[in-house]
């Protein structure tokens, strides 16, 4: 797809700047210049419809692990650090559990209009340098978070190359931050396209079909498989379309398209509450929210972005 880059997370052109990584002291001045975005168990700070940057010496920082550097944003370096140690005042709004957490958090050492919100929920007003900045922040953080100790060892690792590895003082090892490969298919047959949904989404909402690729597997392979585990749907012709980073928590999602060989769908409870073969015109009428059943993917998913595009034909 020309447009592919065009999706949400998609590339910036953000100078990741990897040759200053090594450079700690270095990294510690461009710090003190630079800007820091805090982030709140998962959540990226936001002023408005922009990410809400704060400099080093922010109280808001007071309780923040060791920063994580993003890269340069023009001739600004741009950090990221985690607050999650930080506990907001006894009566304020509480972390809502589920699909979506829509609940806002503020910290009183900031404005009132610096809110800690679910990425998921300003992901599309974001512009598209802010978002691959906060995508970036928000899986390496969690990477930090859920990898503090040497799965050779069991020694508590440490940070280093500006927050992209950590090593393990104990045995010498070196863990770099994990991206887990997930295939995404825009399956279709003649004028209609496959969808279903999981029983944990919203009512009504339906999406592509996905998976994790396995070790030893091709993206083409993959498509086939889930596609058949998930609805029993078999798949000849496969082509990669798009991809877009996917910090829930750190996926990288492989857009294809699949031409399906039948229509007879045979749903795996275990994977799907249901699936079923939309037409073109329903999902227009889907997208544009008059669908009286069928409600479409959240807005900046690239299962969203996908059937957009095949709708406007702009898939080749």
């Amino acid at each position: 797809m020309r447009i592919a880059e065009t999706v949400t997370f998609g590339g910036s052109g953000l100078d990741r700047a990897a040759h200053l990584r090594g450079d700690a002291e270095g990294l510690a001045r461009r710090m003190q210049g630079g800007w820091v975005l805090p982030v709140w168990r998962g959540k990226p700070l936001v002023r408005g419809d922009a990410l809400g940057w704060v400099r080093a010496d922010s109280p808001a920082l007071a309780l923040a692990g060791p920063a994580v550097f993003l890269g340069l944003d023009g001739d600004e370096a741009r950090f990221a650090a985690d607050i999650s140690a930080w506990s907001p005042e006894a009566g304020a709004e509480a972390v809502e559990a589920g699909f979506f957490d829509a609940s806002e958090q503020r910290h009183p050492a900031l404005p009132d209009d610096h809110v800690f919100l679910e990425l998921r929920g300003v992901m599309v007003r974001l512009t598209p340098r802010d978002a691959e900045l906060a995508a970036t922040a928000k899986a390496v953080l969690q990477w930090h978070r859920s990898h503090g100790f040497c799965a050779g060892c069991g020694a508590a690792s440490v940070p280093v190359q500006g927050g992209w590895q950590r090593d393990c003082p104990a045995c010498g090892a070196h863990h770099f931050p994990r991206t887990d490969p997930v295939v995404i298919m825009l399956v279709t047959r003649g004028n209609k396209v496959l969808v279903g949904r999981n029983a944990n989404w919203p009512e009504g909402m339906y999406s592509l079909l996905a998976g994790f690729i396995e070790p030893g597997e091709t993206l083409e392979a993959a498509v086939r498989r889930e596609v058949f585990e998930e609805a029993g749907v078999r798949v000849g012709a496969v082509r990669y379309l798009a991809s877009q980073p996917w910090p829930f928590p750190a996926s990288l999602m492989f857009g294809c398209a699949g031409e399906a060989l039948d229509e007879t769908i045979t749903v795996d409870p275990a994977e799907l509450e249901d699936a079923m073969w939309v037409s073109r015109e329903e999902m227009v009428t889907a997208m544009a929210g008059l669908h009286p059943r069928l409600k479409p993917s959240r807005k900046g998913a690239i299962a969203q972005f996908l059937i957009a595009n095949w709708l406007a034909d702009r898939l080749d």
